[in-house]
């Protein structure tokens, strides 16, 4: 079980109660976990600054905003200028998320559109962007498994 010491037991409590009730007060929280107000949120500030505890943005499905199509676009990119890449793709709405990854490309984009000529049309915006040498699309056909992180908790409480 890898565990870098960031994250201990009642953190992981903290978290996973968190997780499932996300609109949970510390107070609620404090008392599902059977800590203090005041050690729990001592423990989500600290959680917080350390980078264990990120974004709690509402999943909200694209397709609810029209956008039912997601697609993932790796690109290869000229490495000196990746800095310039990844600001310039996070000025692009559709683009959900960029992954820095290792292989035979350097990006993993994931982006949602209206329909196939959207897709088109972003995918042909991300390949105009300088330092972008090289793009391929693959389109989602089925989510198979939700983003989680509640089986990661759940291993660090056992």
């Amino acid at each position: 079980m890898p565990h870098d010491g960031n994250v201990d037991a009642i953190d992981a409590r903290i978290l996973l109660e968190l997780a499932e009730h996300p609109r949970a007060t510390t107070l609620a929280l404090a008392d599902r976990v059977g800590i203090s107000r005041n050690t729990a949120q001592s423990r989500l500030a600290r959680l917080e600054r350390h980078g264990a505890l990120e974004s709690f943005e509402h999943r909200i499905s694209p397709a609810a905003l029209g956008y039912p199509l997601t697609a993932f676009i790796t690109a290869q990119v000229t490495q000196r200028l990746l800095d310039e890449v990844a600001a310039a793709l996070a000025d692009v709405p559709e683009v959900l998320q960029v992954q820095g990854i290792s292989g035979p490309v350097d990006l993993m984009i994931q982006v949602v559109a209206a329909d196939a000529d959207d897709l088109y049309r972003i995918a042909g915006r991300i390949l105009a962007i300088p330092g972008v040498e090289r793009t391929n699309t693959a389109l989602v056909m089925r989510q198979l498994v939700d983003y989680r992180i509640t089986p990661l908790l759940r291993r660090t409480l056992q």
